[in-house]
Protein backbone atom coordinates (compact mmCIF):
# COMPACT_ATOMS: atom_id res chain seq x y z
CA UNK A 1 0.00 0.00 0.00
CA UNK A 2 2.93 2.33 0.67
CA UNK A 3 4.11 2.35 -2.96
CA UNK A 4 0.57 2.94 -4.27
CA UNK A 5 0.09 5.76 -1.77
CA UNK A 6 3.33 7.36 -2.94
CA UNK A 7 2.17 7.04 -6.55
CA UNK A 8 -1.15 8.77 -5.85
CA UNK A 9 0.58 11.53 -3.91
CA UNK A 10 2.98 12.16 -6.78
CA UNK A 11 0.26 12.08 -9.43
CA UNK A 12 -1.83 14.65 -7.57
CA UNK A 13 1.00 17.20 -7.63
CA UNK A 14 2.26 16.41 -11.14
CA UNK A 15 0.77 18.47 -13.96
CA UNK A 16 2.41 17.29 -17.19
CA UNK A 17 1.02 14.30 -19.09
CA UNK A 18 4.44 12.80 -19.83
CA UNK A 19 5.49 13.18 -16.22
CA UNK A 20 2.34 11.36 -15.07
CA UNK A 21 3.00 8.60 -17.58
CA UNK A 22 6.54 8.11 -16.26
CA UNK A 23 5.30 7.85 -12.67
CA UNK A 24 2.85 5.09 -13.60
CA UNK A 25 5.39 3.30 -15.84
CA UNK A 26 7.95 3.26 -13.02
CA UNK A 27 5.33 1.97 -10.58
CA UNK A 28 4.31 -0.89 -12.91
CA UNK A 29 7.93 -1.92 -13.38
CA UNK A 30 8.66 -1.90 -9.64
CA UNK A 31 5.43 -3.49 -8.36
CA UNK A 32 4.73 -7.24 -8.51
CA UNK A 33 1.49 -9.00 -9.40
CA UNK A 34 -1.27 -8.85 -8.32
CA UNK A 35 -0.79 -5.44 -6.66
CA UNK A 36 -0.06 -3.63 -9.91
CA UNK A 37 -3.15 -5.18 -11.47
CA UNK A 38 -5.39 -3.94 -8.68
CA UNK A 39 -3.69 -0.53 -8.90
CA UNK A 40 -4.54 -0.40 -12.61
CA UNK A 41 -8.13 -1.33 -11.80
CA UNK A 42 -8.27 1.57 -9.33
CA UNK A 43 -6.71 4.03 -11.80
CA UNK A 44 -9.11 3.03 -14.59
CA UNK A 45 -12.24 2.98 -12.43
CA UNK A 46 -12.69 -0.79 -12.75
CA UNK A 47 -12.28 -1.63 -9.07
CA UNK A 48 -15.61 -2.23 -7.35
CA UNK A 49 -15.84 -2.72 -3.58
CA UNK A 50 -19.61 -2.52 -3.07
CA UNK A 51 -19.45 -3.03 0.69
CA UNK A 52 -17.69 0.31 1.30
CA UNK A 53 -19.82 3.46 1.12
CA UNK A 54 -18.99 7.11 1.96
CA UNK A 55 -21.64 7.20 4.69
CA UNK A 56 -19.92 4.30 6.46
CA UNK A 57 -16.58 6.10 6.33
CA UNK A 58 -18.15 9.22 7.86
CA UNK A 59 -19.67 7.08 10.61
CA UNK A 60 -16.28 5.48 11.35
CA UNK A 61 -14.46 8.79 11.76
CA UNK A 62 -17.27 10.41 13.76
CA UNK A 63 -16.99 7.52 16.24
CA UNK A 64 -13.30 8.40 16.74
CA UNK A 65 -13.17 12.19 16.68
CA UNK A 66 -15.58 15.00 17.50
CA UNK A 67 -18.19 14.98 14.69
CA UNK A 68 -18.27 18.79 14.66
CA UNK A 69 -14.49 18.88 14.24
CA UNK A 70 -14.73 16.40 11.35
CA UNK A 71 -17.46 18.36 9.56
CA UNK A 72 -15.63 21.66 9.94
CA UNK A 73 -12.41 20.06 8.75
CA UNK A 74 -14.20 18.42 5.80
CA UNK A 75 -15.62 21.80 4.76
CA UNK A 76 -12.17 23.32 4.84
CA UNK A 77 -10.24 20.46 3.18
CA UNK A 78 -12.91 19.75 0.58
CA UNK A 79 -12.29 15.99 0.38
CA UNK A 80 -13.63 13.29 2.71
CA UNK A 81 -10.83 10.78 2.16
CA UNK A 82 -8.11 13.35 2.84
CA UNK A 83 -9.90 14.65 5.94
CA UNK A 84 -10.42 11.16 7.39
CA UNK A 85 -6.82 10.17 6.60
CA UNK A 86 -5.50 13.18 8.52
CA UNK A 87 -7.88 12.93 11.50
CA UNK A 88 -7.73 9.15 12.02
CA UNK A 89 -5.92 8.21 15.25
CA UNK A 90 -2.24 7.29 14.98
CA UNK A 91 -1.56 3.78 13.62
CA UNK A 92 -1.17 0.85 15.95
CA UNK A 93 1.79 -1.31 14.83
CA UNK A 94 0.88 -4.97 14.44
CA UNK A 95 3.48 -7.16 16.18
CA UNK A 96 5.41 -8.95 13.47
CA UNK A 97 2.78 -7.97 10.93
CA UNK A 98 3.65 -7.56 7.27
CA UNK A 99 2.84 -4.27 5.50
CA UNK A 100 -0.66 -4.15 4.04
CA UNK A 101 -0.66 -4.81 0.30
CA UNK A 102 -3.29 -3.65 -2.17
CA UNK A 103 -4.17 -7.27 -2.95
CA UNK A 104 -4.70 -8.06 0.74
CA UNK A 105 -6.94 -5.01 1.16
CA UNK A 106 -9.03 -5.90 -1.92
CA UNK A 107 -9.28 -9.55 -0.92
CA UNK A 108 -10.51 -8.53 2.52
CA UNK A 109 -13.09 -6.01 1.31
CA UNK A 110 -14.52 -7.10 -2.03
CA UNK A 111 -16.74 -9.92 -0.78
CA UNK A 112 -17.87 -8.32 2.49
CA UNK A 113 -21.39 -7.04 3.03
CA UNK A 114 -22.15 -3.44 3.95
CA UNK A 115 -22.62 -4.63 7.52
CA UNK A 116 -19.20 -6.31 7.76
CA UNK A 117 -17.05 -4.02 5.58
CA UNK A 118 -16.75 -1.06 8.02
CA UNK A 119 -15.07 -3.08 10.76
CA UNK A 120 -12.57 -4.58 8.30
CA UNK A 121 -11.84 -1.17 6.81
CA UNK A 122 -11.31 0.36 10.26
CA UNK A 123 -8.86 -2.39 11.18
CA UNK A 124 -6.82 -1.59 8.07
CA UNK A 125 -6.87 2.16 8.71
CA UNK A 126 -5.53 1.50 12.22
CA UNK A 127 -2.39 -0.05 10.66
CA UNK A 128 -1.60 2.68 8.12
CA UNK A 129 -0.06 6.13 8.13
CA UNK A 130 -1.95 9.16 6.79
CA UNK A 131 -0.69 8.85 3.20
CA UNK A 132 -1.59 5.15 3.07
CA UNK A 133 -5.00 5.79 4.65
CA UNK A 134 -5.74 8.35 1.94
CA UNK A 135 -4.81 5.84 -0.77
CA UNK A 136 -6.92 3.06 0.77
CA UNK A 137 -9.98 5.28 1.13
CA UNK A 138 -9.69 6.62 -2.41
CA UNK A 139 -9.28 3.10 -3.75
CA UNK A 140 -12.19 1.75 -1.70
CA UNK A 141 -14.66 4.44 -2.75
CA UNK A 142 -13.57 4.63 -6.40
CA UNK A 143 -13.15 8.40 -6.32
CA UNK A 144 -9.47 8.95 -7.10
CA UNK A 145 -9.78 12.33 -8.90
CA UNK A 146 -6.03 12.62 -9.40
CA UNK A 147 -5.96 13.90 -12.97
CA UNK A 148 -5.43 10.49 -14.56
CA UNK A 149 -7.94 9.21 -17.10
CA UNK A 150 -8.46 5.52 -17.81
CA UNK A 151 -6.90 6.05 -21.24
CA UNK A 152 -3.80 7.64 -19.71
CA UNK A 153 -3.35 4.71 -17.31
CA UNK A 154 -3.67 2.21 -20.18
CA UNK A 155 -1.22 4.27 -22.25
CA UNK A 156 1.26 4.03 -19.37
CA UNK A 157 0.86 0.25 -19.22
CA UNK A 158 1.43 0.04 -22.98
CA UNK A 159 4.56 2.21 -22.74
CA UNK A 160 5.88 0.22 -19.79
CA UNK A 161 5.95 -3.01 -21.80
CA UNK A 162 6.25 -1.81 -25.40
CA UNK A 163 2.66 -2.63 -26.37
CA UNK A 164 0.22 -0.87 -28.68
CA UNK A 165 -2.27 1.02 -26.50
CA UNK A 166 -5.15 0.26 -28.88
CA UNK A 167 -4.36 -3.45 -28.60
CA UNK A 168 -4.48 -3.10 -24.81
CA UNK A 169 -7.74 -1.13 -25.00
CA UNK A 170 -9.33 -3.70 -27.29
CA UNK A 171 -8.92 -6.63 -24.91
CA UNK A 172 -9.31 -4.66 -21.68
CA UNK A 173 -13.06 -5.15 -21.25
CA UNK A 174 -12.79 -8.87 -21.85
CA UNK A 175 -10.45 -9.24 -18.87
CA UNK A 176 -11.02 -9.01 -15.14
CA UNK A 177 -8.79 -7.42 -12.49
CA UNK A 178 -6.00 -7.99 -11.55
CA UNK A 179 -5.33 -8.70 -15.25
CA UNK A 180 -2.94 -11.63 -14.79
CA UNK A 181 -3.19 -12.70 -18.46
CA UNK A 182 -2.61 -9.12 -19.62
CA UNK A 183 0.59 -8.75 -17.61
CA UNK A 184 1.75 -12.22 -18.67
CA UNK A 185 1.39 -11.14 -22.32
CA UNK A 186 3.09 -7.81 -21.56
CA UNK A 187 6.12 -9.57 -20.07
CA UNK A 188 6.32 -12.22 -22.78
CA UNK A 189 5.38 -15.13 -20.51
CA UNK A 190 1.91 -15.69 -21.95
CA UNK A 191 -0.08 -15.40 -25.19
CA UNK A 192 -1.86 -12.23 -26.28
CA UNK A 193 -5.46 -12.20 -25.00
CA UNK A 194 -7.94 -12.18 -27.87
CA UNK A 195 -11.48 -10.81 -28.08
CA UNK A 196 -12.74 -13.86 -29.99
CA UNK A 197 -16.29 -14.86 -28.98
CA UNK A 198 -16.38 -12.06 -26.39
CA UNK A 199 -18.31 -8.79 -26.99
CA UNK A 200 -15.38 -6.54 -26.14
CA UNK A 201 -15.03 -2.78 -26.50
CA UNK A 202 -12.98 -1.25 -29.31
CA UNK A 203 -11.54 2.24 -28.83
CA UNK A 204 -13.70 4.94 -30.39
CA UNK A 205 -12.35 7.13 -33.16
CA UNK A 206 -12.50 10.72 -31.90
CA UNK A 207 -12.36 14.13 -33.55
CA UNK A 208 -10.41 17.34 -33.15
CA UNK A 209 -12.24 20.65 -32.90
CA UNK A 210 -12.44 22.45 -36.25
CA UNK A 211 -11.80 25.89 -34.71
CA UNK A 212 -11.28 28.43 -37.53
CA UNK A 213 -10.15 25.99 -40.22
CA UNK A 214 -11.96 25.27 -43.48
CA UNK A 215 -11.93 21.98 -45.35
CA UNK A 216 -12.69 20.89 -48.90
CA UNK A 217 -15.89 18.83 -49.08
CA UNK A 218 -14.35 16.89 -51.95
CA UNK A 219 -12.07 15.38 -49.30
CA UNK A 220 -14.45 15.41 -46.32
CA UNK A 221 -17.99 14.17 -45.78
CA UNK A 222 -20.30 16.10 -43.43
CA UNK A 223 -22.80 14.56 -40.99
CA UNK A 224 -24.84 15.99 -38.16
CA UNK A 225 -23.37 15.62 -34.69
CA UNK A 226 -26.37 14.31 -32.75
CA UNK A 227 -26.90 15.27 -29.12
CA UNK A 228 -27.23 11.92 -27.39
CA UNK A 229 -24.51 9.63 -26.08
CA UNK A 230 -22.03 7.91 -28.36
CA UNK A 231 -22.30 4.14 -28.08
CA UNK A 232 -20.70 1.08 -29.54
CA UNK A 233 -22.88 -2.00 -29.97
CA UNK A 234 -21.19 -5.39 -30.19
CA UNK A 235 -22.88 -8.71 -30.97
CA UNK A 236 -20.71 -11.83 -30.80
CA UNK A 237 -21.62 -15.48 -30.16
CA UNK A 238 -25.19 -14.64 -29.17
CA UNK A 239 -24.16 -11.87 -26.73
CA UNK A 240 -24.85 -8.16 -27.17
CA UNK A 241 -23.18 -5.32 -25.26
CA UNK A 242 -23.57 -1.57 -25.39
CA UNK A 243 -20.53 0.50 -24.45
CA UNK A 244 -20.27 4.22 -23.78
CA UNK A 245 -17.43 6.36 -25.13
CA UNK A 246 -15.43 5.68 -21.96
CA UNK A 247 -15.88 1.92 -22.36
CA UNK A 248 -18.51 1.56 -19.63
CA UNK A 249 -21.03 -1.22 -20.18
CA UNK A 250 -24.46 0.47 -20.38
CA UNK A 251 -26.38 -2.57 -21.63
CA UNK A 252 -28.54 -2.76 -18.49
CA UNK A 253 -29.79 0.80 -19.00
CA UNK A 254 -30.90 0.07 -22.58
CA UNK A 255 -32.10 -3.56 -22.74
CA UNK A 256 -34.58 -2.66 -25.50
CA UNK A 257 -31.74 -1.63 -27.83
CA UNK A 258 -29.55 -4.62 -26.90
CA UNK A 259 -32.39 -7.08 -27.51
CA UNK A 260 -32.99 -5.61 -30.96
CA UNK A 261 -29.37 -5.94 -32.13
CA UNK A 262 -28.91 -9.60 -33.07
CA UNK A 263 -26.69 -9.34 -36.16
CA UNK A 264 -23.04 -10.32 -35.72
CA UNK A 265 -20.92 -7.18 -35.88
CA UNK A 266 -19.85 -3.95 -34.20
CA UNK A 267 -21.36 -0.55 -34.93
CA UNK A 268 -20.70 3.03 -33.78
CA UNK A 269 -23.65 5.38 -33.33
CA UNK A 270 -25.55 7.90 -31.24
CA UNK A 271 -28.01 6.68 -28.62
CA UNK A 272 -31.14 8.84 -28.65
CA UNK A 273 -34.70 8.82 -27.38
CA UNK A 274 -37.63 9.02 -29.75
CA UNK A 275 -39.49 12.31 -29.96
CA UNK A 276 -41.68 14.29 -32.29
CA UNK A 277 -40.83 13.88 -35.96
CA UNK A 278 -39.43 17.20 -37.15
CA UNK A 279 -39.70 17.78 -40.86
CA UNK A 280 -40.13 14.04 -41.43
CA UNK A 281 -36.53 13.53 -42.56
CA UNK A 282 -33.54 12.05 -40.79
CA UNK A 283 -31.18 14.83 -41.84
CA UNK A 284 -33.31 17.38 -40.00
CA UNK A 285 -33.46 15.41 -36.78
CA UNK A 286 -36.66 13.50 -37.46
CA UNK A 287 -37.68 11.29 -34.58
CA UNK A 288 -35.04 12.38 -32.03
CA UNK A 289 -35.91 14.07 -28.74
CA UNK A 290 -33.61 16.35 -26.75
CA UNK A 291 -30.85 15.08 -24.49
CA UNK A 292 -33.10 15.93 -21.55
CA UNK A 293 -35.35 13.00 -22.49
CA UNK A 294 -32.39 10.62 -22.78
CA UNK A 295 -31.16 11.68 -19.33
CA UNK A 296 -34.22 10.04 -17.77
CA UNK A 297 -32.71 6.66 -18.59
CA UNK A 298 -28.99 7.21 -18.10
CA UNK A 299 -27.30 5.51 -15.16
CA UNK A 300 -30.18 3.16 -14.36
CA UNK A 301 -29.21 -0.42 -13.58
CA UNK A 302 -32.77 -1.58 -14.15
CA UNK A 303 -35.40 0.05 -16.34
CA UNK A 304 -39.11 -0.34 -15.64
CA UNK A 305 -41.67 -1.13 -18.34
CA UNK A 306 -43.14 2.34 -17.77
CA UNK A 307 -39.76 3.96 -18.41
CA UNK A 308 -39.21 1.86 -21.54
CA UNK A 309 -42.57 2.99 -22.90
CA UNK A 310 -42.18 6.66 -21.94
CA UNK A 311 -38.62 7.03 -23.27
CA UNK A 312 -38.08 4.51 -26.09
CA UNK A 313 -34.44 4.49 -27.18
CA UNK A 314 -32.94 4.05 -30.62
CA UNK A 315 -29.50 4.37 -32.20
CA UNK A 316 -28.58 6.55 -35.17
CA UNK A 317 -25.65 4.74 -36.77
CA UNK A 318 -22.40 6.43 -37.86
CA UNK A 319 -20.00 3.64 -38.73
CA UNK A 320 -19.50 -0.10 -39.13
CA UNK A 321 -16.36 -1.46 -37.48
CA UNK A 322 -16.90 -5.21 -37.83
CA UNK A 323 -19.30 -7.00 -40.18
CA UNK A 324 -19.72 -10.60 -39.10
CA UNK A 325 -16.15 -11.82 -38.66
CA UNK A 326 -14.63 -9.18 -40.96
CA UNK A 327 -12.79 -6.25 -39.37
CA UNK A 328 -13.46 -3.15 -41.50
CA UNK A 329 -11.53 -0.58 -39.49
CA UNK A 330 -8.59 -0.39 -41.91
CA UNK A 331 -10.88 0.44 -44.84
CA UNK A 332 -11.43 4.07 -45.88
CA UNK A 333 -14.56 5.81 -44.65
CA UNK A 334 -16.20 5.67 -48.09
CA UNK A 335 -16.04 1.87 -48.15
CA UNK A 336 -17.16 1.51 -44.54
CA UNK A 337 -20.05 3.87 -45.28
CA UNK A 338 -21.16 1.74 -48.23
CA UNK A 339 -20.98 -1.37 -46.06
CA UNK A 340 -22.95 0.39 -43.30
CA UNK A 341 -25.69 1.38 -45.75
CA UNK A 342 -25.98 -2.29 -46.75
CA UNK A 343 -25.87 -3.40 -43.09
CA UNK A 344 -28.61 -1.14 -41.67
CA UNK A 345 -31.54 -2.76 -43.55
CA UNK A 346 -30.75 -5.99 -41.66
CA UNK A 347 -31.60 -4.26 -38.37
CA UNK A 348 -34.88 -3.48 -36.63
CA UNK A 349 -36.01 -0.15 -38.19
CA UNK A 350 -37.81 0.72 -34.97
CA UNK A 351 -34.49 0.78 -33.08
CA UNK A 352 -31.84 1.70 -35.67
CA UNK A 353 -31.49 4.18 -38.48
CA UNK A 354 -28.71 5.77 -40.48
CA UNK A 355 -27.10 9.15 -39.81
CA UNK A 356 -27.43 10.86 -43.17
CA UNK A 357 -24.63 12.70 -44.94
CA UNK A 358 -25.36 16.43 -45.28
CA UNK A 359 -25.81 17.51 -48.88
CA UNK A 360 -23.77 20.72 -49.29
CA UNK A 361 -22.17 22.02 -52.47
CA UNK A 362 -19.16 23.48 -50.67
CA UNK A 363 -17.95 24.64 -47.27
CA UNK A 364 -19.71 28.01 -47.56
CA UNK A 365 -23.02 26.24 -48.18
CA UNK A 366 -22.32 23.96 -45.21
CA UNK A 367 -21.73 27.02 -43.00
CA UNK A 368 -25.20 28.28 -43.89
CA UNK A 369 -26.79 24.89 -43.18
CA UNK A 370 -25.02 24.63 -39.82
CA UNK A 371 -26.00 28.18 -38.83
CA UNK A 372 -29.67 27.27 -39.19
CA UNK A 373 -29.44 24.07 -37.14
CA UNK A 374 -30.73 24.48 -33.63
CA UNK A 375 -32.81 21.35 -33.46
CA UNK A 376 -33.07 19.87 -29.97
CA UNK A 377 -31.12 16.78 -31.03
CA UNK A 378 -28.39 18.43 -33.10
CA UNK A 379 -25.14 19.42 -31.41
CA UNK A 380 -23.21 20.44 -34.50
CA UNK A 381 -21.51 18.96 -37.58
CA UNK A 382 -18.95 16.18 -38.02
CA UNK A 383 -16.43 16.33 -40.87
CA UNK A 384 -14.86 12.98 -41.80
CA UNK A 385 -12.05 12.55 -44.27
CA UNK A 386 -13.36 10.24 -46.97
CA UNK A 387 -10.18 8.12 -47.06
CA UNK A 388 -9.81 7.84 -43.27
CA UNK A 389 -9.52 4.43 -41.59
CA UNK A 390 -11.24 3.92 -38.24
CA UNK A 391 -8.48 4.38 -35.66
CA UNK A 392 -8.82 4.73 -31.90
CA UNK A 393 -8.31 8.14 -30.34
CA UNK A 394 -7.80 11.50 -32.03
CA UNK A 395 -5.69 11.56 -35.18
CA UNK A 396 -4.81 14.89 -36.76
CA UNK A 397 -6.54 15.71 -40.04
CA UNK A 398 -8.97 12.77 -40.13
CA UNK A 399 -12.14 13.78 -38.27
CA UNK A 400 -13.28 17.19 -37.06
CA UNK A 401 -16.19 18.21 -34.85
CA UNK A 402 -17.75 21.59 -35.54
CA UNK A 403 -20.12 22.32 -32.70
CA UNK A 404 -22.92 24.81 -33.14
CA UNK A 405 -22.31 28.20 -31.57
CA UNK A 406 -23.34 28.27 -27.89
CA UNK A 407 -26.18 30.32 -26.51
CA UNK A 408 -25.35 32.88 -23.83
CA UNK A 409 -27.16 34.57 -20.97
CA UNK A 410 -26.15 37.14 -18.36
CA UNK A 411 -26.82 35.63 -14.93
CA UNK A 412 -26.28 36.74 -11.32
CA UNK A 413 -24.12 34.72 -8.92
CA UNK A 414 -26.25 33.55 -5.98
CA UNK A 415 -24.21 30.86 -4.20
CA UNK A 416 -20.63 29.59 -4.23
CA UNK A 417 -19.27 26.25 -3.08
CA UNK A 418 -15.75 25.05 -2.40
CA UNK A 419 -14.22 22.98 -5.15
CA UNK A 420 -12.37 19.70 -4.79
CA UNK A 421 -8.83 18.54 -5.50
CA UNK A 422 -6.52 21.45 -6.26
CA UNK A 423 -9.52 23.81 -6.08
CA UNK A 424 -10.49 22.76 -2.56
CA UNK A 425 -9.16 26.02 -1.08
CA UNK A 426 -11.26 28.15 -3.43
CA UNK A 427 -14.93 28.91 -3.88
CA UNK A 428 -15.03 27.71 -7.46
CA UNK A 429 -18.51 26.23 -8.10
CA UNK A 430 -21.09 28.93 -8.72
CA UNK A 431 -24.88 28.76 -8.73
CA UNK A 432 -26.39 31.60 -10.76
CA UNK A 433 -29.86 32.87 -11.47
CA UNK A 434 -32.04 35.12 -13.60
CA UNK A 435 -34.89 37.49 -12.72
CA UNK A 436 -38.61 36.81 -12.81
CA UNK A 437 -41.06 39.51 -13.89
CA UNK A 438 -41.77 40.07 -10.18
CA UNK A 439 -38.12 40.84 -9.45
CA UNK A 440 -37.28 37.48 -7.83
CA UNK A 441 -33.94 35.87 -8.59
CA UNK A 442 -34.30 32.15 -9.36
CA UNK A 443 -31.43 29.69 -9.89
CA UNK A 444 -31.08 28.54 -13.50
CA UNK A 445 -27.78 26.65 -13.41
CA UNK A 446 -24.40 25.88 -11.87
CA UNK A 447 -20.93 26.09 -13.43
CA UNK A 448 -17.28 25.86 -12.47
CA UNK A 449 -15.45 25.75 -15.82
CA UNK A 450 -14.41 28.39 -18.31
CA UNK A 451 -12.35 30.66 -16.05
CA UNK A 452 -8.60 31.12 -15.70
CA UNK A 453 -6.72 30.68 -12.43
CA UNK A 454 -6.51 34.46 -12.13
CA UNK A 455 -10.27 34.82 -12.60
CA UNK A 456 -10.83 32.02 -10.07
CA UNK A 457 -8.84 33.94 -7.47
CA UNK A 458 -10.78 37.11 -8.25
CA UNK A 459 -14.17 35.38 -7.85
CA UNK A 460 -13.01 33.59 -4.70
CA UNK A 461 -12.10 37.00 -3.23
CA UNK A 462 -15.49 38.37 -4.20
CA UNK A 463 -17.26 35.48 -2.47
CA UNK A 464 -15.28 35.92 0.74
CA UNK A 465 -15.88 39.69 0.84
CA UNK A 466 -19.58 39.48 -0.02
CA UNK A 467 -20.85 36.50 1.98
CA UNK A 468 -24.40 36.92 3.35
CA UNK A 469 -24.99 33.43 4.80
CA UNK A 470 -23.08 30.19 5.25
CA UNK A 471 -24.46 26.68 4.75
CA UNK A 472 -21.56 24.29 5.41
CA UNK A 473 -19.27 24.49 2.34
CA UNK A 474 -21.75 26.77 0.54
CA UNK A 475 -21.94 30.55 0.85
CA UNK A 476 -24.77 32.80 -0.21
CA UNK A 477 -23.36 36.00 -1.69
CA UNK A 478 -24.53 39.54 -2.31
CA UNK A 479 -26.37 39.51 -5.64
CA UNK A 480 -24.10 41.93 -7.49
CA UNK A 481 -21.77 39.77 -9.61
CA UNK A 482 -22.90 39.13 -13.20
CA UNK A 483 -21.51 36.15 -15.12
CA UNK A 484 -22.02 35.61 -18.83
CA UNK A 485 -22.90 31.93 -19.11
CA UNK A 486 -22.49 29.97 -22.33
CA UNK A 487 -24.58 26.83 -22.77
CA UNK A 488 -25.43 24.41 -25.55
CA UNK A 489 -29.19 24.27 -25.07
CA UNK A 490 -31.90 24.72 -22.49
CA UNK A 491 -34.71 22.40 -21.52
CA UNK A 492 -37.88 22.49 -19.47
CA UNK A 493 -37.38 20.98 -16.00
CA UNK A 494 -39.87 20.20 -13.27
CA UNK A 495 -37.02 19.73 -10.75
CA UNK A 496 -36.07 23.41 -10.74
CA UNK A 497 -38.15 26.29 -9.43
CA UNK A 498 -37.27 28.33 -12.51
CA UNK A 499 -38.73 25.57 -14.69
CA UNK A 500 -35.61 25.28 -16.86
CA UNK A 501 -32.24 23.50 -16.94
CA UNK A 502 -29.12 24.38 -18.94
CA UNK A 503 -27.07 21.85 -20.88
CA UNK A 504 -23.28 22.18 -20.47
CA UNK A 505 -23.20 25.60 -18.78
CA UNK A 506 -19.78 27.24 -18.47
CA UNK A 507 -18.57 30.73 -17.61
CA UNK A 508 -17.83 32.73 -20.77
CA UNK A 509 -17.04 36.11 -19.17
CA UNK A 510 -17.12 37.93 -15.85
CA UNK A 511 -19.31 40.98 -16.43
CA UNK A 512 -18.01 43.47 -13.89
CA UNK A 513 -19.26 46.16 -16.27
CA UNK A 514 -22.92 45.13 -15.97
CA UNK A 515 -25.31 45.92 -13.09
CA UNK A 516 -27.09 42.88 -11.68
CA UNK A 517 -30.48 44.46 -12.40
CA UNK A 518 -29.71 44.23 -16.12
CA UNK A 519 -29.13 40.46 -16.10
CA UNK A 520 -31.45 38.28 -18.20
CA UNK A 521 -34.99 37.27 -17.31
CA UNK A 522 -36.20 33.70 -16.79
CA UNK A 523 -38.88 34.24 -19.44
CA UNK A 524 -36.14 35.11 -21.95
CA UNK A 525 -34.46 31.77 -21.32
CA UNK A 526 -37.77 29.90 -21.49
CA UNK A 527 -38.19 31.12 -25.05
CA UNK A 528 -34.99 29.21 -25.90
CA UNK A 529 -36.34 25.87 -24.58
CA UNK A 530 -36.01 23.04 -27.10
Amino acid sequence: MHAFAALLGSLIYTRGRNAKLKLIVDYLHATPDPDRGWAMAALTGDLDLPGVKPAQIRALIEARVDPVLFRMSRDYVGDTAETVALLWPAPVPAPGGAPLSIAAAVDALRDLSRADAPAALAAMLDRLDAEERFALLKMATGGLRIGVSARLAKTALAQAFGLDVDAVEEVWHGLAPPYATLFAWAQGSGPQPTPADVPVFRPFMLAHGLEDARVDLADYAAEWKWDGIRVQIVHVAGQTRLYSRTGDDVTASFPDVAAAFAVSGTVDGELLVKGEVQGGTLDEGGGAASFNALQQRLGRKTVSAKMLAAYPAFVRLYDLLIDGDEDLRALPWTQRRARLEAFVPRLDPDRFDLSQVIDAADFTALEAIRAGARDAAIEGVMLKRRDSPYVGGRRAGLWYKWKRDPLTADCVMMYAQRGSGRRSSYYSDYTFGCWTEDGELLPVGKAYSGITDEELRMLDGFVRRNTLNRFGPVREVDKTMVLEIAFDSIHASTRHKSGIAMRFPRIARIRTDKPAAEADRVDTLKRLVT
